[in-house]
């Protein structure tokens, strides 16, 4: 009887770790890290307030999949579904910019908790949020829905690095897909490197 009162009981905390890569990049393989040491941290409290939490690691690779999870910096923490950090706060990455080989690099996220930056998500902040989740305290955090604008021109640059290994690193253009409207067929070897299919129309910015 006491046993599946107690499982019927038993609640779940879901982590998500959404990021550009989890192999190299310095702050995405290091928030994972922090991820499991704030779960280990917690695991007397988890075990008497009868929570289990899974942590489920999203690799983002298209501007397809950042609009389906509305990404927007990587990396991204949203735990039960609602983001653990409240603004977005960003620096270079050398670890993403190396990925992605393209001119300007790559901004990841950086966090800010009680003072001071961080590049890697602070097991501080972790902790709180799983703690607002087992007492349902969500006031603390934001729900990316409600906030999300688009894949920032930032993502874009990553993605269109990794699936067109064609445009040269260093052009000065638009993205893959702007260049069918950004310049006239005439000027494209100039302004965005060699480009493969011909434009519909013209049009420079």
């Amino acid at each position: 009887m006491n046993s599946t009162l107690k499982a019927a009981s038993t609640r779940t905390v879901t982590i998500e770790l959404l990021a550009l890569d989890l192999k190299t990049c310095t702050r995405c393989v290091g928030s994972l890290a922090n991820i499991q040491r704030a779960i280990a941290l917690l695991q007397d409290v988890l075990e008497v307030t009868n929570v289990q939490v899974s942590v489920a690691q999203r690799l983002i690779e298209s501007e397809e999949q950042a609009h389906q999870y509305q990404f927007v910096s990587s990396p991204t923490i949203r735990v039960n579904g609602m983001d653990i950090a409240l603004e977005t706060y960003e620096s270079q990455c050398d670890s993403c910019s190396d990925l992605c080989g393209c001119n300007g690099g790559v901004s990841c996220r950086v966090w800010h908790y009680r003072g001071e930056e961080y590049t890697e998500a602070p097991i501080g902040l972790i902790v709180e949020a799983i703690l607002a989740a087992i007492y349902r305290d969500s006031v603390a955090m934001v729900s990316a829905s409600n906030t999300y604008a688009g894949v920032p021109d930032n993502l874009k640059q990553f993605f269109d690095s990794q699936h067109e290994p064609s445009i040269e690193p260093d052009s000065t253009c638009c993205f893959k897909s702007e260049q069918a409207t950004c310049c006239e067929v005439e000027a494209k070897p100039e302004c965005c490197g060699t480009v493969t299919t011909e434009p519909a129309t013209g049009g420079c910015r």
